[in-house]
């Protein structure tokens, strides 16, 4: 299809346009400074002919490009305006969106949809810390790249053009699925209208279906304001009950109630889904197993192990790597006492175990297996792994809830090893990361005792 070129910059050649939009047209084109393929946006004409609109995109777009360093957020290339349409230039991602995957594939694994959230929620989050609210997170604005990668677009721009507004018509009605009730009302938003945004669009991939889905758009709408919240478990089969009690709080009316930010939707979603919202990153405190010494009381015994002992050296002798040294003991018995003579053979000590290698994967990936493992009791493997994980996450503070999980496992684990005063620090760390939780407080007492 034909274009007019002279809608972009000389610099960008040979556009096709790919979509439209309610902001205006997307182009694909050639950036012929850097030789790559990028995806230009122009801003509608009814949008551009208002002064104070395009100033106002430029603004916003260009509060976007300060995140394109931010992980999971669509790197923005160019900011600027051309024959008065203002526009942006970002990378190309070829792997489509999640509203293409929904329309082809209908509900995604868990495994797979907890993924993508999770980096759907770090670039939000990452935005909310710079004071950029989306304002119209939903699939079609969840981009992947040809690895897979998650992508968040368009950050600002709903703000930008007044989509936000339910005033405007024809505005609503590409997002009423995923609006939140203020936005709906035509409120103030901010960072809680992204998150009870996301969590639309997670229950919209995990069941297949929005929560309240309606051939009505207005009527879609008006329900997220009215309506109860739907439960998900009931819609779809082999979902636990946990989720609903996640989507209740996720999708609260009141702003409020909601998670703190996005990134803590995303672990509660999965502690839901692995069975046990209250256990799956926290264990519940117990003491560490204790060895009860052996003890041999009786002299009849005594010769039987002697005896043991003997025919084990015997085989121990044949071997000539093993220094040998002869006890003689004498035992009290029935009939008297007798004399023993042992060879014993000592072995040379092993040589110490290598230090742990680094193990790839994020924070949440390694914690999450460090996890797996001291569930089994398997504490000594899950230690270098919840070492690194509590190193990676450190700082991520309290917009990102498994810190505080990653110092409870590594100060858990090191008190199940006897390593008591190892453990306090990650637990202190842990109390104050996660006041509201009792399991820290109550191991750091044991540990701080032991």
């Amino acid at each position: 299809m034909a274009v007019n070129t002279e809608l972009l910059p000389p610099r960008y050649r040979n556009p096709r346009r790919i979509g439209k939009g309610a902001m205006g047209d997307i182009f694909l084109a050639t950036d012929e400074t850097l030789g790559r393929e990028v995806v230009v946006k122009v801003l509608a004409d009814r949008y551009a002919a208002d002064e104070g609109i395009r100033k106002r995109f430029n603004r916003e777009a260009l509060a976007a490009a300060r995140l394109s360093g931010e992980p999971g957020a669509v790197t923005i290339f160019d900011v600027g305006e051309w024959e008065g349409r203002p526009f942006i230039v970002m990378e190309h991602l070829a792997g489509g969106s999640l509203e293409d995957r929904l329309r082809q594939e209908g509900a995604q694994p868990p495994e797979r949809v907890l993924e993508w959230l999770e980096q759907a929620a770090a670039a939000l989050d990452a935005a909310h810390r710079h004071g950029v609210v989306h304002r119209d997170v939903k699939p079609a604005n969840l981009l992947l790249s040809e690895r897979g990668e998650l992508r968040v677009a368009d950050f600002g721009i709903a703000s930008a053009t007044g989509m936000d507004s339910m005033t405007m018509t024809g505005t609503v009605l590409g997002t009423a699925g995923y609006l939140s009730p203020e936005q709906a009302l035509g409120e103030r938003v901010g960072p809680a209208s992204d998150i009870y945004a996301l969590a639309v669009v997670a229950f919209e991939l995990l069941s297949g279906e929005r929560p309240f889905e309606n051939e009505s758009t207005t009527a879609e709408a008006a329900a997220h304001v009215n309506a109860p919240v739907p439960s998900i478990a009931a819609r779809s089969q082999g979902l636990p009950q946990g989720l609903d009690r996640v989507f209740q709080r996720a999708l609260a009316k009141d702003p409020r109630e909601r998670p703190r930010s996005a990134g803590e939707l995303v672990a509660e979603l999965r502690a839901a889904l692995s069975g046990s919202l209250a256990t799956t990153r926290v264990l519940a405190p117990q003491a560490p197993p204790r060895r009860t010494p052996l003890r041999f009381v009786l002299p009849v015994a005594l010769l039987v192990a002697a005896a043991a002992i003997g025919a084990v050296v015997a085989f121990l002798a044949t071997r000539g790597d093993s220094s040998s040294q002869v006890i003689t003991q004498t035992v009290a018995g029935p009939g008297g006492t007798t004399t023993v003579h042992q060879t014993v053979t000592q072995e040379p000590p092993p040589p110490p175990p290598p230090p742990p290698a680094a193990v790839s994967g994020d924070g949440h990936t390694l914690n999450d297996r460090g996890y797996s493992l001291m569930q089994n009791e398997d504490y000594s493997r899950a230690l270098p792994l919840l070492q690194q994980a509590v190193q990676k996450l450190a700082g991520t503070g309290p917009g990102d809830p498994y810190e505080g999980y990653a110092n409870y496992n590594l100060g858990y684990t090191l008190y199940s090893l006897g390593r008591c005063s190892e453990a306090v620090p990650y637990l202190q760390a842990a109390e104050r990361l996660e006041p509201d939780r009792h399991e820290p407080k109550q191991l750091l007492k044991r540990a701080e005792r032991c």
